[in-house]
C-alpha cells in the first residue's frame, strides 16, 4: 500500500476495532470556533487509557507499570466544534516488548471518515523505578485484540 494510500485509510472507520464515545465541552472550542488542536490528544489519551483500564486490567492508581506517552501526532481533515457527539477509534499499529503505537481517529457520532487521525505510543515503565518494563500479558492479549 502506497504512503497516501496508507495515509487516507486511518481516516476510514473500518480500520478502528473499538470505538468509545466522546462528548465535546463548552471549553474545548478555541477562539475560532472549533476544538482546539491540543484536546485531540486529549481524546486519544482519554480513549486509549480507557481501553487499557476497561480491558487490559490496568490499575492507572496502583500498578507498578503504568504506560508513559513518548510521541504523538495528529492529521486534521475536518473541523469539529462543541457541542458535536464524537467517537474515538482505537486499533493497534505495532506491538512491542515494551511499546505499543497505537492509531486513534476522532469521527463525528456515526461518521465514515474522521475528522483527524493520529498516532500515539506508549512505553510501559516499571513506577517505582522509571524504566521500561515488558508489557503485562493481560494488556498484551488485550492489546493483541485491537491489532
Amino acid at each position: 500500500m502506497s504512503q497516501q494510500a496508507n495515509a487516507s485509510a486511518h481516516f476510514a472507520r473500518e480500520h478502528y476495532r473499538v470505538f468509545y464515545p466522546i462528548t465535546t465541552r463548552w471549553h474545548d472550542n478555541d477562539i475560532y470556533g472549533h476544538v482546539n488542536n491540543v484536546i485531540y490528544y486529549s481524546y486519544f489519551d482519554s480513549a486509549v487509557n480507557r481501553y487499557l483500564i476497561e480491558e487490559g486490567g490496568l490499575d492507572i492508581h496502583n500498578s507498578d507499570i503504568v504506560a508513559f506517552v513518548v510521541n504523538s501526532s495528529c492529521d486534521y481533515r475536518a473541523p469539529i466544534a462543541y457541542p458535536q457527539q464524537l467517537e474515538a477509534g482505537i486499533r493497534v499499529e505495532k506491538l512491542g516488548s515494551s511499546s505499543v503505537v497505537y492509531r486513534v481517529g476522532i469521527f463525528l457520532s456515526g461518521a465514515a471518515e474522521a475528522a483527524a487521525s493520529g498516532s500515539f505510543t506508549h512505553v510501559f515503565v516499571a513506577r517505582s523505578e522509571n524504566r521500561s518494563v515488558s508489557i503485562p500479558a493481560p494488556i498484551r492479549q488485550s492489546l493483541s485484540h485491537i491489532g
